[in-house]
């Protein structure tokens, strides 16, 4: 959030992956209690009076709070934060593990439970960065047959590990050709490379679906054959509320899904962005403090 696309105002403390416990709560809040451990995602609040949040899609609020964006995130000992925007961390969760499975995770693991995929079928997994490496371990324990697709030989033990049951090296194979070959139904995109997204479409079976979860600053170039001749559809997914990721959080505890992480103590804060921004984090960069 200190840098990109999206606008904010400025001073502004950033951070939209945050675990801590409740030190107050506010006048006529009765579902959070003082010492509780709770989270905070990308979900900052809703306003619960426009359209989409009339309808209960509070993700798609027109006038959501994003932590971090609209307001101070979790770079700071201390954050105030909505009732809404809060998720129950569980017990057998550290802070460390729990943050970013609160952004990075639950918009891997929801874009995947909404993707319309079933148990037993086969879903790509596409980059095995700070999203992909959670989107693989998400995708075996769901009981999709996982494919990740990466750059390099090298990643493919990696890519097992994790859970997947094939691995397809980019730089090595015809990614849709082997995607056909597979029968994929669902390309889950975590990269920022739009070339190659748009290179799975091909590859998708009929009425497959590529779910954009990266965001490229380039458009998708996508050949409208390829969408209308096996009615294929491209969909992008935006993270989910508090209660997605209080799912994703449970479902991380009792199938043993974990982020790799790096952890810096606040005061580092600094050098621990720059490693982030630089691309050396493996995969998160958690900043702890106490």
């Amino acid at each position: 959030m200190v840098k990109g696309g999206l606008a904010s105002s400025y001073p502004r403390v950033p951070g939209h992956e945050v675990a801590g416990v409740v030190e107050a709560v506010g006048e006529g809040v009765t579902l959070w209690t003082v010492g509780q451990r709770v989270g905070i995602g990308w979900y900052g609040g809703a306003c619960f009076i426009c359209d989409p949040c009339r309808k209960g899609d509070f993700i798609s609020c027109l006038n959501g709070r994003i932590s971090g964006l609209t307001d101070d995130g979790g770079y700071a000992d201390f954050v105030v934060s909505p009732w809404d925007a809060l998720a129950a961390i569980p017990d057998d969760l550290s802070d460390e593990d729990a943050a970013p499975l609160m952004c990075a995770g639950v918009t891997t693991f929801n874009g995947l439970r909404q993707s319309g995929a079933r148990p037993g079928e086969a879903v790509a997994v596409l980059g095995l960065g700070g999203l992909g490496h959670l989107g693989v371990q998400f995708a075996a324990k769901m009981g999709f047959e996982t494919i990740a697709i990466a750059r390099g030989a090298e990643k493919g033990d990696f890519a097992r590990d994790l859970g997947a049951h094939h691995y397809i090296d980019s730089t090595a194979s015809d990614v849709a050709a082997e995607l056909k070959r597979l029968g994929v139904s669902v390309v889950l995109a975590t990269v920022t490379d739009a070339p190659a997204m748009t290179g799975t479409v091909a590859g998708l079976r009929a009425r497959g679906r590529l779910v954009v979860v990266g965001a490229p600053a380039e458009p998708l170039n996508i050949s409208a054959l390829d969408l209308v001749l096996s009615s294929r559809l491209v969909a992008g997914h935006a993270s989910g509320t508090a209660k997605d990721s209080e799912d994703t959080l449970r479902f991380a505890a009792l199938t043993g899904v974990r982020p790799i992480v790096e952890t810096a103590p606040l005061q580092e804060a600094s050098p621990a962005y720059e490693r982030m921004m630089a691309g050396k984090a493996r995969f998160r960069m958690v900043l702890t403090t106490g």
